[in-house]
């Protein structure tokens, strides 16, 4: 189809993730930040407070594609459009383990469904358009996302929730739970800003990071991480 070109693709077993692009251009209000008609072509409310562009901004709407070929994918829930071929679907929980009220606790804190949808056999899944942008990665590992990140993934990987023991990750924006990915295969983000705005930073054991929760999209599973806040106190906080 001629009114959307593909420009990411990345294979795991039995299951291809592709990214489509539209050709046509949407534009924001005159007014409106470009993060706002990001954040309404979501399906989400605009923010209150955001950086505004003198004149409207065009936006191109992005979908991400599963072709299974025998696999199963995993889809954050409200996030399909439509779906053809022979395919079994069935909504399964992300947690296995934990009573209805650690589920519900569970999920108001990461910002993420407690549910995802199943999709296994052999035909296509697609998204709904959204200006977003939808990034590709393979794991081989374990990963934590940043709220409502996740997007979708192969059905070999699992979604969890991890629990952060600090007390002091409280007082952080990332709170005491984040959702965790970890298994083998592919998976897609979904992220505010292209990858190539996407800075990644190597750890080698021995050298120590400082960032703001909320700037951080995905990060290793296996890092030591504290939650706290930067400065302590009244006094600190308003000389910073």
């Amino acid at each position: 189809m001629d009114y959307r070109f593909k420009t990411d693709e990345l294979a795991g077993a039995s299951v291809t993730f592709e990214v489509h692009q539209f050709r046509r251009e949407s534009h924001a209000p005159l007014g409106m930040s470009m993060w706002d008609a990001m954040q309404v072509g979501s399906g989400q409310s605009a923010a209150t407070v955001r950086i505004h562009h003198a004149a409207a901004v065009p936006l191109k709407s992005r979908q991400l594609c599963m072709r299974l070929n025998g696999g199963a994918v995993l889809l954050e829930p409200g996030a399909l459009q439509y779906a053809r071929g022979a395919l079994q679907v069935e909504v399964t929980k992300n947690d296995k383990g934990g009573n209805f009220l650690t589920r519900a606790v569970t999920q108001a804190a990461t910002g993420e469904s407690g549910f995802s949808t199943r999709y296994s056999g052999r035909g296509e899944v697609w998204t709904e358009p959204s200006f977003k942008y939808p990034i590709l990665g393979a794991l081989d590992g374990g990963v934590l996302l940043d709220d409502k990140a996740f997007y979708a993934c192969e059905a070999t990987l699992s979604l969890s929730t991890h629990t952060h023991r600090s007390v002091q990750g409280v007082l952080s924006g990332a709170g005491l739970m984040q959702p965790k990915l970890e298994g083998r295969g592919v998976y897609c983000i979904e992220s505010p800003v292209p990858a190539e705005e996407i800075e990644k930073i190597e750890m080698d054991g021995t050298d120590e990071l400082i960032v703001d929760g909320d700037l951080m999209l995905m990060y290793s599973a296996s890092l030591r991480v504290e939650l706290r806040p930067l400065v302590r106190g009244l006094r600190n906080a308003a000389r910073s």
